[in-house]
C-alpha cells in the first residue's frame, strides 16, 4: 500500500532498491526475461515499467478501467500482458508505447495470466473461474475450461503444451494444449483452503500447489498423484 515496488536479493536484510512513481498501491509486479525491466500492476489500473541498471521510470501506460491484477512478459521481443479487475487482457508493446490488442470474454475479473513459452498463446484466468487460452497470431479464442471458483494461479510446462490451473474450489487442473483439452484434476484439498500458487518445478516432472500453511508436490503422469506434502507455516515465518 506504500505505492512501491521493493527489489531485494535472497539473503539480504534490506532492499537493493525503491522504486517509485505510482500514486495507488501496486497490485501484481514481475521482470522480464532477462532481469533488466520491472513491469508493475496499481489498483488505478495504470501501469509502470522501471530500467533496473538505472532504478528510474521508464514507461507510464493507461488503458485499464480499473485494478491491475496480473501481468506477465512476452517470453520473446518488448511486450507483456496485463489483467484487470476490468474483465479486459491487454497485450503491449513496450517500443510503440501503447496497447496492441485487447481480449474479451470474461465475466470477472482477470486474475492470473502467462505467456506460453513459445510465446505463441496467452492464458487467462479469472474471478468467474474461467480459463481461455487465447491464439496472439490470430487473435481469437483457442480453447476455454472452469473451474468451480475464482482461478488463482497458472503455470504452463516448461517444455511441453501442459498447462496447470489453481482455484479456491481447492483444486489443480492439468490441461492437454495440444489436443485441446483437460487431463484431470487433484482431488479437493482437506484444508478447506483454495490453492493460492500452482508452479511446475525447473524440469516439468513436478508441480508444486499452495494452499494455506501446506505446500505439496504432485505428478501428472502417467496419472495425478500426490508424492509430497509439507506443512510452512507461512504465519509463523520470522
Amino acid at each position: 500500500d506504500d505505492r512501491k515496488v521493493n527489489v531485494w536479493a535472497l539473503g539480504k536484510p534490506n532492499a537493493l532498491m525503491s522504486l517509485t512513481g505510482h500514486s495507488s498501491p501496486v497490485e501484481c509486479v514481475t521482470f522480464d526475461s532477462q532481469e533488466e525491466v520491472i513491469v508493475a500492476g496499481s489498483t488505478s489500473g495504470t501501469i509502470k515499467l522501471w530500467d533496473l541498471d538505472q532504478a528510474k521510470s521508464i514507461r507510464t501506460l493507461v488503458g485499464h478501467r480499473s485494478d491491475c491484477l496480473s501481468v506477465d512478459f512476452h517470453p520473446y521481443g518488448a511486450f507483456f500482458a496485463s489483467g484487470s479487475l476490468d474483465t479486459n487482457l491487454k497485450v503491449w508493446d513496450i517500443r510503440r508505447k501503447a496497447c496492441i490488442q485487447t481480449y474479451k470474454g470474461h465475466g470477472q475479473g482477470i486474475t492470473s495470466i502467462r505467456f506460453s513459452p513459445d510465446g505463441k498463446w496467452v492464458v487467462s484466468g479469472g474471478e468467474d473461474g474461467m480459463v481461455k487460452l487465447w491464439d496472439l497470431t490470430a487473435g481469437k479464442l483457442l480453447f476455454e475450461y472452469q473451474h468451480e471458483g475464482p482461478v488463482t494461479s497458472l503455470d504452463l510446462h516448461p517444455s511441453e503444451l501442459l498447462l496447470a490451473s489453481g482455484g479456491m474450489d481447492r483444486c489443480v487442473r492439468f490441461v492437454d494444449l495440444e489436443e485441446l483439452r483437460v487431463l484431470g484434476s487433484t482431488p479437493m484439498d482437506g484444508s478447506g483452503a483454495g490453492v493460492s500458487k500452482t508452479m511446475f518445478s525447473d524440469d516439468g516432472r513436478g508441480v508444486l500447489s499452495v494452499s494455506g500453511d501446506f505446500v505439496k508436490v504432485w505428478s501428472h503422469e502417467p496419472q495425478v498423484q500426490l508424492l509430497d506434502t509439507t506443512e510452512a507455516q507461512w504465519g509463523h515465518l520470522d
